[in-house]
């Protein structure tokens, strides 16, 4: 599968150690002198090594990779005596990497775009989903907004800033709700307009906080119908909308309507 994988520069890495200490999971280990990842199945992507490296020499790759494997980093750690790291019980630090984040707000170009993996997010991902800063905004510029209330065309906008810096990849946070899905065609738009092939992941959230799903886009995809069943029965009552949901949803791009 296509996703964010950690990417160790092997003559940036000094050999301290610090990044293998961070790994919960036991995916980098030290040998002859250096940092390496020992599986991709075992790097769940979510970067507590990023910040524990003093010479800057690892980073985030978007690539085929195989899927992080829960089980198999349990049995990994086991086999040299380590045990899971609990869930963290308050105290989280903030993964903003930027100012500001509002989508209408932010400059078409800016030192932080370059080479970085961009988040658009609707702004109520944040509060529907535990864990957004670290699950979505680790190591991550994030852009944040509501197609439906900001009554502007994010597409045009997106695809100029991808066109205009080297974004790596482009990972979408919506809600299993109809006027997100302006934020995800607007994505969509833009990817297609930047005239660049650009990585990316549109993952869907619940009112109750559930991920439920996470699709990756490859360029054939970028400008495909946006129609798609949730796995949540809380959900179903969006599929039996069926295209009219798609329909208002990309009405959202051109603002509020005479009835909102």
């Amino acid at each position: 599968m296509l996703r964010r994988i950690v990417h160790i520069n092997e003559e940036a890495c000094t050999g301290c150690g610090l990044c293998a200490e961070a790994c919960h999971e036991g995916a980098i280990v030290m040998r002859d002198g250096k940092a390496r990842l020992v599986r991709d199945d075992y790097c769940d992507g979510l970067g507590d090594c990023l910040p524990a490296c003093p010479s800057g020499a690892i980073s985030f790759d978007f690539r085929e990779a195989a899927a992080y494997d829960e089980e198999a980093v349990k049995a990994h750690l086991e086999r040299h005596g380590r045990t899971p790291a609990a869930a963290p019980q308050g105290g989280e630090q903030s993964e903003l990497v930027q100012w500001p984040v509002q989508m209408k707000l932010v400059p078409l170009s800016a030192p932080y775009f370059q080479n970085a993996d961009l988040l658009v997010a609707a702004d109520c991902t944040a509060y529907a989903f535990a864990g957004f800063h670290r699950r979505f905004m680790r190591g991550r510029v994030t852009l944040v907004g509501c197609p439906k209330l900001d009554g502007v065309n994010y597409a045009e906008k997106l695809s100029a800033i991808l066109r205009g810096n080297a974004v790596r990849s482009v990972t979408v946070a919506r809600m299993d709700v109809p006027c997100c899905g302006g934020m995800e065609n607007a994505v969509r738009e833009a990817l297609v307009g930047c005239g660049r092939n650009i990585p990316c992941e549109v993952t869907t959230i619940g009112r109750n906080g559930d991920m439920l799903s996470a699709v990756t886009l490859t360029s054939g995809t970028h400008a495909a119908p946006l129609l798609r069943a949730f796995a949540s029965a809380e959900s179903a009552d969006m599929v039996a909308q069926g295209r009219k949901n798609v329909v208002s949803a990309e009405k959202m791009l051109d603002g509020p309507g005479e009835n909102d």
